[in-house]
């Protein structure tokens, strides 16, 4: 008599382990979150001088990044150094694919290469091309 519950007891747990085995979903956990998944980041930046274009740029490379970037304060203080700047960040813009324009007279918009700046209306210039 215990020797058949036993049995039956252990034919159930048989059964049970096919259930589950029959349930088992596989799931991929090598990529938990792909790059179409990744939310983009509209940042604002200032440039006051040069040492200030190395954030944009590494943001630019690293993430989702698009730069709203603030040139007046180096446009009144040295148009020189700010022409230095704008021509780094052609380079890396053109480097990775990405878009870059003037808005405005006080701003820069710089993409990664997934946007593409719009540049029908004539509050955009397009002297960055």
């Amino acid at each position: 008599m215990i020797k058949q519950f036993f049995s039956r007891k252990r034919q159930s747990f048989d059964d049970d382990d096919r259930i589950e085995a029959e349930e088992y979903v596989e799931l991929d956990t090598s990529s938990s979150r792909g790059d179409g998944d990744q939310k983009v980041i509209v940042r604002p930046f200032v440039i006051t001088d040069f040492a200030d274009v190395k954030p944009i740029l590494d943001s630019l490379r690293e993430s989702y990044t698009i730069a709203l970037i603030n040139i007046k304060p180096l446009k009144d203080k040295d148009l020189l150094e700010l022409k230095r700047c704008i021509n780094k960040l052609k380079k890396t813009c053109e480097a990775i694919e990405g878009d870059i324009a003037g808005f405005g007279d006080d701003y820069i918009v710089v993409t990664p290469n997934f946007a593409e700046i719009y540049r029908g209306s004539s509050g955009m210039d397009a002297g960055f091309e």
